[in-house]
């Protein structure tokens, strides 16, 4: 149960009840992490539409990786929450739940199997800036450009990782709990590519 008082979509109405219902439609249906923030509705609506332009606008960045990417972060801080949500995801494209779960367990990329060499770069990338932001330098940028990656794909990937770090302390501080269906069955299709 959350640690702040969370309004349900049967006690929701005005431009909340309006927000649940356009998510519910949009995505298959409603996340613990959408109502944790009933309280300020707005705040629905721009997270939103910042996780959609991350995770499904136009990128060099893969459908795929921007998932592994979600992944790792929640990984490394320990957030079940949107590991559960985001690996069910890159099982989708991975279509191998083994390869997902050593990824969740595996901090160090080198030892997984399948992972090309920009997505060990990347992997690298998501748990340095976790774990220590500042110690981010040119150097770990240059590993990734020789990787193959564009400076387009540096950004997004540091956004991708900077979100994810932002949605898990959302999840962790506020007590977000997972569903009971363990954050399977939401659509992906609108911009399923990649």
């Amino acid at each position: 149960m959350a640690h702040i008082r969370v309004i349900g979509p049967e006690e929701a109405s005005g431009d909340l009840k309006a927000t649940y219902d356009d998510l519910a439609s949009k995505r298959g249906k409603l996340a613990e992490v959408h109502k944790v923030q009933s309280l300020h509705p707005e705040t629905i609506v721009q997270h939103m539409d910042l996780y959609m332009e991350l995770m499904y606008g136009s990128s060099p960045l893969t459908r795929a990786q921007r998932e592994m990417l979600g992944v790792v972060v929640s990984a490394e801080n320990g957030c079940e929450y949107c590991q559960e949500h985001h690996g069910a995801a890159l099982e989708r494209y991975w279509k191998d739940d083994e390869a997902v779960l050593q990824l969740r367990k595996q901090r160090d990329t080198a030892g997984l199997a399948g992972l090309s060499d920009v997505e060990r770069e990347l992997c690298a990338l998501a748990v340095e800036l976790t774990r220590d932001p500042a110690s981010s330098t040119a150097q770990r940028i240059d590993s990734l450009k020789r990787s193959g990656l564009s400076d387009r794909a540096v950004l997004d990937a540091t956004m991708i990782i900077s979100y994810f770090n932002f949605v898990n302390r959302i999840v962790l501080g506020l007590g977000v709990e997972l569903e009971e269906d363990r954050g399977r069955g939401y659509r992906y299709d609108s911009a399923d590519t990649g």
